[in-house]
């Protein structure tokens, strides 16, 4: 496990880093690496409550990018993310997730997002521990059940 939670934190720094620098010197460039240990990683792990659902737990802050944890032990409402693109990689756990099709009750939760109570006519495919979704901007999406619990990173990348 502690492998795969290092090659993703490495992963969504790498991309981090390649999209930003891209961006252009519009921003103030970082002057130092973040690092986020598999060890932090565990213990973000350990103490997330096993009863609730958890999101938006920071891993890494790198401004505009953010890497969160999700932690999972039930379905979640449907989103939209106009302007970003969301990565996620399973750490650890079984659910599903559907990608997609049209909100269901959609309403604006803000300027660039949107929500619904679920996804009518998307593809639901199994995810599990070390799989990576990469879910582009305009897409809604959903992960409807978890078996158990389901403790995903999250990156926005905006375009």
């Amino acid at each position: 496990m502690r492998n795969r939670i290092i090659a993703a934190v490495s992963f969504a720094v790498l991309m981090t880093l390649s999209i930003w620098a891209q961006r252009g010197a519009e921003k103030a460039k970082p002057t130092s690496a973040v690092i986020f240990t598999a060890s932090d990683a565990a213990a973000m792990i350990a103490k997330a409550p096993k009863d609730k659902n958890v999101t938006g737990q920071a891993m890494i802050q790198l401004a505009p990018y953010n890497i969160n944890m999700e932690h999972r032990i039930m379905g979640q409402a449907a989103a939209v993310h106009e302007k970003e693109v969301e990565l996620f990689y399973v750490i650890e756990g079984t659910g599903t997730i559907v990608t997609g099709g049209k909100l269901v009750e959609e309403k604006r939760t803000n300027d660039a997002n949107l929500s619904g109570t679920s996804i009518q006519g998307g593809v639901s495919k199994r995810i599990s521990k070390g799989d990576w979704i990469l879910v582009p901007e305009g897409v809604p999406h959903q992960i409807p059940q978890v078996e158990g619990a389901l403790t995903v990173m999250s990156l926005h990348l905006p375009r």
